[in-house]
């Protein structure tokens, strides 16, 4: 995830081009996108030859890619994009659930793969999730392995099986969180890991208190200078966890 927009930041705006056939669904996600910050939606097209045109002139961050095109399959305008010198991020958008289909999303390095039909929820953690993982390499100072292993952790740990949630809970957010929370260096604020995750600190927060009352994360109150202590979340291994006097078990 290089981008045009490395060297100005994380706080940039990411530019997105939505590509597919059907130009009501195409209007739906366009929506969707651009009620997620930092994103707005710099053009749409609908073939592949609009989207590889419209790449040239846009130089988007990230294209929203379905693959069921009148002229192209849409992975086959990746290594187009490639050759002609584009480094802008590829996340799939599509109804293709065949394992070849992946597998070839896969290979060609698409940062993300969200079936359809999904709803503004699916999409906005998917592209929290890229913001976020996006900002980490941005902003990476690299010195040793364990530097690199925590800047790649995010796409490298498999989704949890978190469990049913409450009611207006997201499956994919709780994912971002605990992923966020598992591979932080020691513990969590609610506002750290809310910057990391790329979302709200009232989102992460109520994650990651459910995420204590299941017994997923650890909480620790900080105590300051004044004011209320401040309460850390550490993610929990299985096993573990502290007993009835607070000490710690195995």
């Amino acid at each position: 995830m290089t981008g045009r927009r490395a060297a100005a930041g994380a706080a940039d705006t990411i530019d997105v081009l939505v590509v597919d056939d059907d130009f009501m669904v195409a209007r739906v996600h366009r929506a969707f996108v651009e009620r997620v910050a930092p994103f707005r939606v710099v053009g749409v097209a609908h073939t592949g030859e609009q989207a590889a045109l419209a790449v040239d002139e846009l130089s988007p961050d990230l294209v929203l890619l379905d693959l069921y095109l009148p002229d192209v399959f849409g992975l086959d305008l990746v290594p187009r994009l490639r050759t002609a010198g584009h480094d802008c991020d590829v996340m799939v958008v599509s109804a293709a659930r065949d394992a070849d289909a992946v597998r070839g999303a896969a290979r060609q390095g698409v940062v993300d793969y969200l079936l359809k039909p999904f709803g503004f929820d699916d999409l906005r953690a998917r592209l929290e999730r890229y913001a976020a993982q996006r900002d980490r390499l941005l902003t990476a100072v690299v010195h040793s392995q364990a530097d690199i292993d925590r800047v790649l952790a995010r796409s490298a740990v498999p989704a949890p099986d978190i469990g049913p949630l409450p009611k207006g809970m997201s499956p994919e957010t709780a994912r971002l969180v605990e992923r966020t929370l598992r591979t932080a260096d020691g513990s969590l604020s609610a506002t750290e890991c809310a910057t990391l995750a790329g979302i709200s600190r009232v989102s992460a927060r109520r994650y990651l208190e459910h995420f204590h009352t299941i017994g997923t994360a650890d909480v620790s109150l900080r105590y300051g200078a004044a004011g209320r202590p401040e309460r850390r979340y550490r993610f929990r291994e299985r096993g573990a966890g502290l007993g009835p006097g607070g000490e710690a078990r195995a």
